[in-house]
């Protein structure tokens, strides 16, 4: 079972890592994307600035040499380009500036610095030292794409998650008819056995009606038909009363201490008065035996068991405390995990089966309260009062 989990430890490792690299490269080769493209754009307005320049010295007189640097400086549709004189003031020669901004002088100055900030602008060498300058910035479409490679990132990652989750759901919905399957089939296989017995029982009653022995195997027959019925209501939506929680608590007391050890000293604590509490008999004395019987085996059948009843914030509580060798916090996480065992013998199946019939069938909670290595467990039961 060790084993079982170091390797699904590995594999978990490996798809994790697999998963951050895929989300990691595609965020990557976006940044470089945009990276490239904003590179495009400090070319395209280099190019602008230099067919700009010659426009304005009129150096050129081959007119279609003058028509294609006409059109370069049209093709800019996106970029926000202001022109100032030597002083940083605008003179006039600007594109893709909104209106608002234009009419603003204010408005015009904290754009040319912010243009600054981000960008160093392109000098432009004019006849007799009247030299421009050439201030951009990003287009609307590269700044709103600095944003993509975290939404996309973030909504692979969603999605993952989410395919994740679904398949780990499906997974559980299976999980949960297989252990329901599997107690079924328990219940049948014990009832054909069962029903032989009690017919011999009939027979040996006949021949001593009194015998110590015919009594003491009639009421395991009995136990056994209690566990048999306990298995069979698995899968199945048990039928819930409003049913007195301490005598259910002191029938599997009465039967447990007569069974366990007599070196584990054990005690109930439980109030007077009587505890309704909506719950199916059967399956929450499973749910008690099996926590008992835990506890008593982490004891190695000596040591101090003291079970406690009692009622908190309209919850009936029930606490099993027990003096054995205690859980390590990653014991006590995977406790109720269906296949997890910490016994050389066993398939895992007890505890999470009792947090099965607690939590989904009852609607209350079943958890470990306390632990210590060395020092014991406190495992608690929780359900809603009447």
């Amino acid at each position: 079972m060790k084993r079982r989990s170091f390797l699904s430890k590995i594999n978990n490792l490996v798809i994790y890592i697999l998963l951050t690299l895929a989300v990691s490269g595609v965020v990557v080769a976006s940044i470089v994307l945009i990276d490239y493209l904003r590179k495009e754009e400090i070319k395209r307005i280099e190019l602008f600035a230099t067919a700009l320049k010659y426009q304005q010295e009129e150096i050129i007189e081959d007119p279609i040499i003058l028509d294609l640097l006409l059109q370069i400086s049209k093709t800019n549709n996106t970029i926000p380009v202001i022109v100032t004189d030597k002083y940083k003031k605008p003179i006039g020669l600007q594109k893709n500036i909104p209106d608002d901004v234009l009419n603003d002088d204010k408005k015009m100055l904290a754009l040319l610095r912010k243009m600054e900030s981000s960008y160093k602008p392109i000098e432009l060498q004019m006849p007799e030292g009247n030299n421009q300058y050439v201030f951009y910035t990003n287009s609307d479409l590269l700044n709103n794409l600095r944003y993509s490679p975290y939404i996309l990132g973030s909504l692979i990652l969603a999605y993952i998650f989410f395919s994740f989750w679904f398949l780990r759901t499906i997974k559980k919905t299976d999980e949960g008819y297989v252990w329901a399957g599997l107690a079924k089939e328990t219940a049948h296989q014990i009832g054909t056995p069962l029903s032989s017995m009690i017919g011999w029982i009939e027979i040996l009653r006949m021949e001593n009606e009194n015998s110590e022995g015919v009594k003491e195997i009639e009421n395991d027959i009995n136990r056994l038909k209690t566990i048999s019925e306990r298995f069979s209501k698995i899968g199945s939506v048990p039928e819930l009363n409003d049913l007195n929680i301490n005598e259910t608590l002191q029938q599997n007391f009465d039967y447990l201490k007569s069974r366990i050890s007599k070196k584990v000293i054990f005690r109930l604590i439980q109030p007077s008065e009587q505890i309704l509490v909506p719950h199916n008999r059967i399956l929450v004395s499973w749910v008690m035996e099996n926590i008992v019987k835990n506890a008593v085996d982490a004891m190695k059948g000596e040591g101090r068991l003291e079970v406690e009843l009692y009622e908190k914030n309209k919850f009936t509580i029930i606490d099993f405390k027990d003096t054995g060798a205690g859980l390590t916090n990653y014991q006590a996480r995977n406790a109720f995990k269906p296949g997890y065992s910490t016994k050389k013998r066993g398939w895992g199946l007890g505890l999470s089966l009792a947090k099965r019939v607690i939590k989904e069938y009852h609607n209350g909670d079943i958890k470990i309260a306390q632990t210590d290595v060395g020092k014991g467990s406190t495992f608690r039961i929780m359900m809603k009062n009447s």
